[in-house]
């Protein structure tokens, strides 16, 4: 039952991507001939005017099929017949949406349990932080410039710069300080750190607080996924350490028992929609990647055009997505045999 969820969320999440561009595409007139949950064969259709409405196969993944998305159309509600920011808008939306469902989750959790405000509640004796003169009640303010309003966007800095000498400023009864800390390699967990800790769960705010603190929250997921995606690029991690559908459901499923067996089904349920945020802006910032087959691909060929105020031709951009499609379908299989093989 547990997978069953992980598999509605996942859907749902994919389900608002695609509504993002089909939202956009009817409100800009373009032609949508199909909208689909999932991939492969269909199993359930049914067409409503214009649109065939249809659940596939596989439940992973989904599309708003647009007419002359990827070839040439002679008719006038074409996507390639409409204006350069029209068809900006329209494949802009999906990620926007994903974002935004992102905020509206994020609103539930911190609504509902607050968040982990970056004050001390210590340092780790002999480690620079104590050298320095920070103590218990100080708030982190920011990190190299990069501006904390959750303590595990301290730990996240921490762990996504590692060996770096990192400016702090923090705040004591009113007053900010700054200070420069190197870390310094705890021999037990062979990690160097600066040795802030921090109080440890969350604390309810006022209403501002609370809209505020989902739109942190989006940002530090966001923030979580440009940086993975640079420690992927940058060799730091490797391609087997990806997980696709399979590993994210089981690590979906993982989550829900084990706040199920601590906490009782409510925070089980939490658990999902709080995993579910960073889901929503993974699938956001992933899309968004100048890559062809995605958003972010398509988005270039928009931008191109509009520099040189000339269309690319619709069959050689669709023959690069084509290519693109089959590479990222490849990925997605290497990936599911390792989250399938990680799991056995």
């Amino acid at each position: 039952m547990n997978i069953i969820i992980a598999i509605i969320i996942f859907s749902v999440i994919i389900l608002f991507h695609e509504l993002g561009h089909f939202t956009f595409a009817k409100l800009n007139g373009i032609q949508v001939n199909e909208f689909c949950l999932g991939l492969g064969p269909t199993l359930i259709g049914v067409t409503k005017g214009e649109t065939k409405y249809s659940i596939k196969l596989f439940p992973f993944g989904g599309a708003c099929m647009m007419e002359g998305e990827d070839g040439e159309s002679q008719n006038e509600r074409a996507f390639n017949s409409k204006s350069i920011w029209a068809r900006i808008s329209v494949v802009v939306a999906g990620p926007a949406f994903n974002f935004l469902m992102a905020w509206i989750f994020a609103l539930i959790v911190v609504g509902t349990v607050g968040f982990d405000r970056p004050v001390l509640s210590g340092v780790m004796e002999g480690f620079p932080a104590e050298e320095a003169g920070l103590q218990e009640g100080d708030e982190i303010i920011s990190m190299n410039g990069y501006r904390t309003h959750f303590f595990r966007e301290v730990s996240q800095y921490s762990l996504f710069h590692p060996g770096e000498d990192t400016e702090i400023v923090y705040e004591r009864d009113g007053q900010r300080h700054t200070v420069m800390l190197s870390p310094k390699l705890e021999e037990e967990s062979g990690r160097e750190l600066l040795g802030l800790s921090g109080r440890g769960g969350r604390e309810r705010g006022t209403f501002l607080e609370t809209i505020a603190g989902s739109f942190y929250e989006v940002r530090y997921q966001i923030s979580t996924t440009i940086e993975s995606l640079r420690l992927l690029v940058t060799g730091k991690v490797g391609v087997k350490d990806l997980s696709g559908p399979v590993g994210i459901v089981k690590t979906m499923e993982d989550i829900y028992d084990s706040n199920q067996s601590s906490g009782g089904t409510a925070l089980a349920v939490l658990s999902m929609v709080n995993f579910s945020i960073f889901l929503s802006a993974n699938l956001g910032i992933m899309n968004l990647l100048p890559l062809p087959a995605l958003d972010g691909g398509r988005l270039v060929f928009l931008i191109i055009e509009a520099v040189r105020r000339k269309k690319i031709s619709p069959e050689k951009e669709g023959m690069v997505h084509f290519v693109g499609l089959m590479a990222l379908m490849a990925l997605m299989i290497f990936v599911m045999f390792n989250d399938i093989r990680n799991i056995l």
